[in-house]
């Protein structure tokens, strides 16, 4: 995932209905930054911050892990739950109204957490090292995750994967995602990656071969309007841990996952 820009968000926040509310200093995803005319929360408390929200620990192999019982686990819980009581109703919904319930998930911190490598790297991004990283594999999954996939399919929700991740990162995508139990639909009818080389034709309006222009909203609402438009699925459900996960359409229902790690525009 190419990740444009990244701040710290502070962590103490409680992720309501889909929302993740965060405290003040800091820019959140959907709002415009703050302007700098106080001193900014100080980035050594935030890191503490963002530990305490995690519940943030190292296993013994010194990967840094969420914690089950943080505040974090409990806000996706909470989304959880939400998610799976929506699901059920608009699945039956929708087919009742003869059409075809699709749910759209990113990946990133929505379904594969990488909290270690935020960690190590404190908070900060490389192209190298995330690509190193991606392509080991081995990301826990964000709590709840791969049932919520599974969850959808046995409801006759079709299930698809609109990431930021690049076409290079494909099969390391879907290693990751079988390790976790999240083995639903991995083909490449149902994950969209970005192919900045070959871009498909529905994202001609910001991309052609060789030359990417497309934001990150673009890219995603453009991928969610081809599953709608051209392969006639309803989405009644869209997944992500950023608000350009989710902004421009095509979607019923939007579920914000708790991030405070990084901002992508």
């Amino acid at each position: 995932m190419h990740k444009p820009l990244r701040i710290a968000a502070v962590a103490t926040a409680c992720a309501v209905a889909g929302a993740a509310l965060y405290g003040a200093g800091a820019a959140t995803a959907g709002q415009s930054t703050a302007n700098s005319t106080h001193e900014p929360y100080n980035i050594g408390l935030l890191v503490k911050d963002i530990d305490s929200y995690y519940g943030t620990t190292a296993d013994a192999n010194g990967v840094y892990q969420a914690s089950p019982d943080s505040p974090y686990a409990k806000d996706l819980a909470r989304i959880d739950a939400a998610a799976r009581k929506y699901l059920d109703q608009a699945a039956r919904k929708a087919r009742h109204k003869g059409e075809k319930p699709a749910v759209v998930f990113d990946i990133d911190d929505t379904l594969l957490l990488s909290l270690d490598y935020e960690k190590r790297y404190n908070y900060t991004y490389n192209s190298d090292s995330w690509a190193a990283y991606v392509n080991r594999a081995d990301r826990p999954a964000v709590f709840g995750s791969p049932e919520l996939v599974r969850y959808a399919e046995k409801k006759g929700v079709e299930v698809f994967y609109n990431s930021g991740l690049s076409e290079a990162q494909r099969s390391a995508a879907v290693e990751n995602l079988k390790k976790v139990g999240a083995d639903v639909n991995l083909d490449a009818d149902h994950m969209f990656l970005k192919d900045k080389a070959n871009p498909p034709a529905y994202l001609s309006g910001c991309a052609t071969p060789g030359t990417w222009t497309c934001t990150t909203v673009q890219y995603k609402s453009g991928t969610r309007g081809h599953i709608e438009d051209d392969l006639g699925y309803e989405i009644v459900a869209n997944f992500g841990d950023q608000y350009s996960d989710l902004d421009g359409g095509h979607a019923d229902r939007t579920y914000k996952l708790p991030n405070p790690t990084y901002f992508v525009s």
